[in-house]
């Protein structure tokens, strides 16, 4: 019985193996079962599909397609011709000639790839009649991008050919084919690209087409790629760049009840179009190049700065939420500075020693006021890395200090340190929250990323909570990640941010508010103003807000490089954003033609002018 069992399990785990072969080179392993790519007998061609067509959330379109013409080659099936006449009709030297298809032969012999990318239509006509005569070579029709509207390439992004890496990484992809390389066309590859339709075809002997392989059971038809509706309002979006115009920063705009973007400005920008076609390769390396201006860099979503005066938001929700300060808690600007041990931090909020509590030192901007807040949660607990623990637990939970998961092709982390970041400058816990007091204002070790302000600034605007910023609102015959619709608690309990808010409102409406000049008639803003220390030029100018003060429709962030202060430039572009986005138009014309008019080219020559002094010293 024994022998008997053996000889059973035997002949079944015989059995397994074999179909479990079976399975895998019928269904698993199309190389056996479509032996097109083993044999010189078949001809696999690809039908290309039409590449997904992006829209804004109001049904603008962004992204479109044109009709393309490559040239493809399959190396082995190349004969002798007349190199010279074939350089000639594509308009290539006799060097492109030999390079262009050495690169083909390296990538395969038997596989076609593309020769010459993106033939325009008028020599495609010409060429069509003339390809009879350079066996080996082919067109076949392709479609590449076109931007009907001059705006948002650092959103969008842009298409460009695989190379070889690309291609060891994921094989879908064959030689000089198409791939989404930045922004949406990134993120998004697989859902706008479609599926390549697949022809094979028999040949005779003599290496003659003679019809479909197997009267085309194999063949596949192309799939379309999925239509993509953004979240950007692209009126908007065009707005924010031409306030931004001759100026170097980012603005992010976000809609705090979903979490979606409604716009992502980086300037100096670019004009899409130029990631188009036959001159993108040398457009990209110019942009690219241009290391001054970095037109390829995002600002909004990779520009890392010190937050400045808009972090008191967070260190006084901190406060409160530690219990070291209370709404009605107050303080005297003695002298305009913050005294602490034999040293003192200046502060520009003009109280003259008179005390002032949360609602006056938000409106004022009051360093003292922040700095004592701050110096109070570190001192709360028996460490000060205990309480640098603590306070960093809090501001974290704001989404800073990490990349926040969100569906964009690029970003940056910040910085927001813990106990741990000093204990290595400080070994034995040797230092207190005077030696990072400049944390409490914005400056300090502290780096955010504009997106980072603004969905902080959504946080608060929902009273402690926000969801996770996002560039896609639908896909067609998709649903979009559920993480972008659970929202997500900050540390801080809601009954804390009615008395910052207030505060927040009060920027705009008091008298002595620092973003007076900035108010709009008719709607309720709550905002800071934002200087950030700049040891390269001019300090930087920004600001943060949210409107209506309930209810809230957009959160915004701006960042102005070399802006002098908050009220200076930011201030005022951010209130001319939320007026559009809420009312359709301005009603300041004159500080509107004032932003788009205005530049800051000279400060950044005069930036330009020192860095050179200082390489060449």
């Amino acid at each position: 019985m024994k022998r008997s069992g053996l000889l059973s399990f035997l002949i079944i785990f015989v059995a397994l193996v074999f179909i479990g072969r079976l399975f895998y080179l019928q269904v698993l392993n199309n190389s056996y079962s479509i032996p097109a790519l083993n044999s010189s007998a078949v001809k696999v061609t690809y039908d290309y599909p039409e590449r997904g067509y992006i829209y804004d959330r109001n049904g603008e379109l962004l992204v479109a397609n044109q009709l393309s013409y490559d040239i493809m080659v399959i190396p082995r099936e190349v004969k002798p011709l007349d190199t010279l006449d074939f350089c000639s009709l594509l308009k290539i030297s006799k060097e492109d000639f030999i390079q262009k298809l050495n690169r083909a032969k390296r990538y395969s012999t038997r596989i076609p790839s593309t020769f010459l990318a993106q033939v325009s239509k008028s020599d495609y006509a010409f060429l069509q009649e003339k390809m009879y005569k350079f066996k080996g070579f082919y067109i076949i029709k392709r479609s590449l991008r076109e931007y009907p509207i001059n705006s948002a390439p650092n959103v969008l992004g842009y298409i460009s050919e695989v190379n070889e890496s690309m291609i060891k990484k994921n094989p879908y992809y064959q030689l000089g084919e198409l791939i989404g390389t930045a922004g949406v066309e990134k993120t998004y590859e697989e859902v706008l690209r479609g599926t390549k339709g697949v022809k094979y075809i028999q040949r005779d002997r003599f290496n003659k087409e003679i019809g479909s392989y197997k009267n085309g059971m194999y063949d596949t038809l192309p799939v379309p790629g999925n239509d993509i509706t953004l979240t950007i309002n692209s009126t908007l979006q065009q707005y924010g760049e031409a306030l931004m115009a001759n100026k170097r920063g980012g603005i992010v705009a976000i809609e705090p009840s979903s979490g979606e973007i409604l716009s992502l400005v980086s300037t100096p920008t670019y004009n899409p179009n130029l990631m188009v076609g036959r001159e993108r390769s040398k457009n990209f390396t110019r942009l690219y190049l241009d290391t001054i201006s970095n037109p390829l860099l995002d600002r909004g979503l990779q520009g890392e700065y010190p937050p400045g005066s808009p972090f008191k938001i967070l260190t006084a929700l901190a406060a409160l939420q530690e219990g070291v300060i209370t709404p009605t808690s107050t303080i005297r600007c003695v002298n305009n500075r913050f005294h602490y041990g034999n040293r003192t931090m200046a502060c520009h909020c003009n109280t003259f020693g008179s005390p002032l509590a949360l609602n006056k030192a938000i409106y004022r901007s009051c360093n003292s006021y922040f700095s004592l807040a701050y110096k109070k949660v570190i001192e709360k607990y028996p460490t000060s890395s205990e309480g640098m623990d603590a306070w960093s637990r809090h501001i974290k939970s704001f989404g800073l200090g990490n990349y926040l998961n969100n569906d964009l092709s690029v970003g940056q982390k910040g910085l927001v340190p813990d106990g741990s970041f000093y204990d290595k400058w400080y070994p034995n816990n040797r230092w207190t929250a005077t030696y990072n007091i400049s944390n409490a204002i914005g400056q300090g070790e502290i780096l955010t990323t504009p997106i980072q302000l603004a969905n902080m600034t959504a946080a608060v605007a929902n009273r402690g909570f926000y969801y996770i910023p996002h560039i896609v609102k639908n896909i067609k015959d998709k649903k979009i990640d559920e993480k972008f619709t659970t929202p997500i608690n900050t540390t801080i309990n809601k009954e804390h941010f009615e008395p910052v808010i207030e505060g927040l409102f009060n920027v705009f409406e008091s008298p002595n508010g620092t973003a007076r000049s900035s108010r709009v008639e008719g709607i309720e803003i709550c905002g800071k103003t934002g200087t950030a220390e700049n040891p390269h030029g001019q300090d930087h100018s920004i600001f943060i807000a949210f409107a209506p003060k309930d209810n809230p429709k957009i959160a915004i962030a701006v960042f102005v490089e070399n802006g002098y202060w908050g009220s200076r430039w930011a201030g005022p572009i951010a209130s001319l954003m939320i007026e559009k986005y809420l009312k359709g138009e301005t009603t300041r014309p004159y500080l509107e033609q004032r932003m788009f008019n205005g530049s800051l080219q000279e400060e950044y020559d005069k930036q330009l002018q020192l860095e050179t002094k200082e390489i060449e010293k």
